[in-house]
Order: structure tokens, then sequence, then C-alpha cells
């Protein structure tokens, strides 16, 4: 298993990224934080940087299960979804694999909460 469920799509950046969120929001999650590093790195560094935006998204039902099985779980949310447009003109959409990222909590109970939360990240990208 890999860390992450990637995907390059036939979009542009801005509709890959218009159709993640809704996607994501198909998939009952919501995007609660929007970090654009070519904007900081810009502003922090003066450099010029491509198309690269992680979006924080959850599923409150979820994450609400999820900590009241572990409560520092939280540094692990939300589940960050990366939408980035390559030196080559292609767009990619990267997701966490949860499954991954909990198998360093030894806390056998958060393995259904995970494997969930993967499914629906599955179909988030399967579905651009």
């Amino acid at each position: 298993m890999t860390y992450h469920i990637t995907k390059k799509v036939n979009y542009s950046f801005k509709n890959a990224l218009e159709k993640t969120k809704a996607a994501l929001g198909d998939e009952g999650f919501g995007v609660i934080s929007e970090i654009d590093l070519k904007d900081k790195f810009n502003e922090k560094l003066g450099k010029d940087f491509r198309e690269y935006r992680i979006l924080g998204a959850c599923n409150p039902k979820l994450a609400y299960q999820a900590i009241g099985l572990e409560d520092k779980i939280g540094v692990m949310l939300p589940c960050n979804v990366l939408v980035q447009d390559h030196e080559d003109g292609e767009v990619e959409v990267t997701a966490i694999n949860p499954m991954e990222s909990m198998s360093a909590i030894e806390n056998h109970d958060l393995r259904a909460i995970a494997e969930e939360v993967s499914r629906k990240l599955r179909n988030v990208i399967g579905s651009l």
C-alpha cells in the first residue's frame, strides 16, 4: 500500500480544483482549509511556483467517531487532498491514504473508520 491515492486528470487546474471540491462534498467531506503554496512561495520566498493547492477535507461524522476512539487523532486531521499542475501541463489530484497514516496508531478500533475514509477518498479520486 502507498501513502497516497493519485489520479492524473484531463481538466485545467481550475476545473480540477472545482471538481475535486464537489466530489469531496458528494462523499460527505467539507473543505475546511485551503493552502495555496504557489501564492505562499511567491509571498514569503519571492519564488515562482506552479499551481499547488492543498485542501484540508473533513468528514465531521467520521472525525467525531475517530476522536471518540483516539483523542489525539486530531494531529492527523483533516485529510489532505492535493491538486497540482505539473511542469508538463498535466494536472494531478492526490489524497492521503488514511489506511497508511492510521496504521501508525496502535488502536485497532480505528481500522473500520480508516477503511471508510479511505473508501470515500478513493471514490473522490475515482470520480474525477
